[in-house]
């Protein structure tokens, strides 16, 4: 309910319902800053807003969950599972709790469930895990269900207009780059980043377009200016999005989305941009590396390395050999 990339991925639940039960209310209890990501979905019947400011105190919690109970929902599904959630969950007074197996779930939920470890399908672990909450209602033998955002005819049009606005020439390539991960720890060095750009600019005729917000334009420069002239040339920092379905609009009309692993690259794939992502070391790529084949791709740490977990180890040489293909399939 909190992490775009989570909400995004926790939306295949509602589809999977939606044709169980075309008839029901099916409500999405999330952060008001990951809305844009399930805007439009046709499955969601209401969003409902949690906010933090309010609600996080056990007074806020407790009126909160009260207030939940009045729409009377015969089943809750906790996908978050955190001590609050399963609070609320347990305050809406369902007959049928579902989530993920926990010392406190266990006491309120009627179905608890352990996340698996292993993949079965190329849908990865952080969709079959969420699955696999809907096995108690007999949705056992789902196949894999992919995330989709959901544009307007409008926001595309206007992508369209504003990238020929800017003189982008949309017949060679237009890769949008990831350069920040959701925290430092999980961000691909600043240097090597720039390396491969550089390498992105000497392989192909194409335009960088750059994912970030304005508080961030002081990275995005350090960033260019490690750049070759080639990559500089070739770099439109001037071109981003200012609100995250302008981001999703410009993505759709994208190559490819190129970079660090997150949010920014589950967004690509629910729009069907490729996906050229590089793993934190402390991230899994088992359960992220979903719907992977020759249009989405990964790099990890330790598919060179599997010993190691320092960043610093994950030279851009152990896989531009990969990227090189890859832009040259995705041109």
């Amino acid at each position: 309910m909190k992490m775009i990339g989570d909400v995004l991925t926790s939306s295949i639940l509602f589809e999977a319902l939606r044709k169980e039960y075309p008839t029901a209310q099916l409500d999405y209890l999330i952060y008001k800053h990951t809305i844009p990501v399930v805007e439009n979905n046709p499955d969601i019947s209401n969003i409902i807003i949690f906010d933090a400011e309010k609600h996080k105190s056990l007074p806020g919690l407790i009126k909160f969950g009260k207030k939940l109970k009045e729409n009377d929902y015969d089943i809750v599904i906790d996908a978050y599972s955190k001590p609050y959630s399963a609070l609320i969950s347990h305050l809406t007074g369902a007959k049928k709790i579902i989530g993920l197996e926990k010392w406190y779930t266990k006491l309120v939920f009627n179905h608890v469930f352990k996340n698996e470890k292993i993949a079965r399908t190329t849908a990865g672990l952080a969709i079959e895990n969420r699955l696999k909450l809907l096995h108690p209602l007999g949705l056992k033998d789902l196949h894999p269900i992919k995330p989709n955002v959901y544009l307007t005819s409008e926001e595309i049009n206007w992508a369209q207009n504003y990238l020929s606005a800017q003189k982008v020439d949309m017949t060679s390539p237009v890769y949008m780059i990831s350069i920040l991960g959701s925290s430092d720890e999980k961000t691909y060095p600043e240097k090597y980043m720039a390396e491969v750009l550089n390498f992105i600019a000497s392989k192909k005729d194409c335009t960088l377009l750059y994912n970030y917000i304005p508080s961030q334009k002081p990275q995005v420069d350090n960033l260019i200016n490690l750049l070759s002239e080639d990559a500089k040339e070739v770099s439109r920092p001037d071109i981003f999005g200012k609100s995250l379905r302008e981001f999703l609009a410009l993505s759709s009309q994208c190559t490819a989305l190129i970079g660090n692993e997150g949010g920014a690259i589950n967004m690509a794939k629910a729009l069907n941009t490729p996906t050229f992502a590089i793993f934190s070391p402390q991230v899994s790529k088992e359960a992220w590396s979903s719907f992977e084949g020759s249009k989405n791709y990964s790099v990890h740490l330790h598919d060179y390395h599997p010993e190691k977990n320092d960043y610093d180890d994950f030279k851009p040489q152990l896989f531009l050999a990969k990227l090189k293909d890859y832009v040259e399939v995705h041109d």
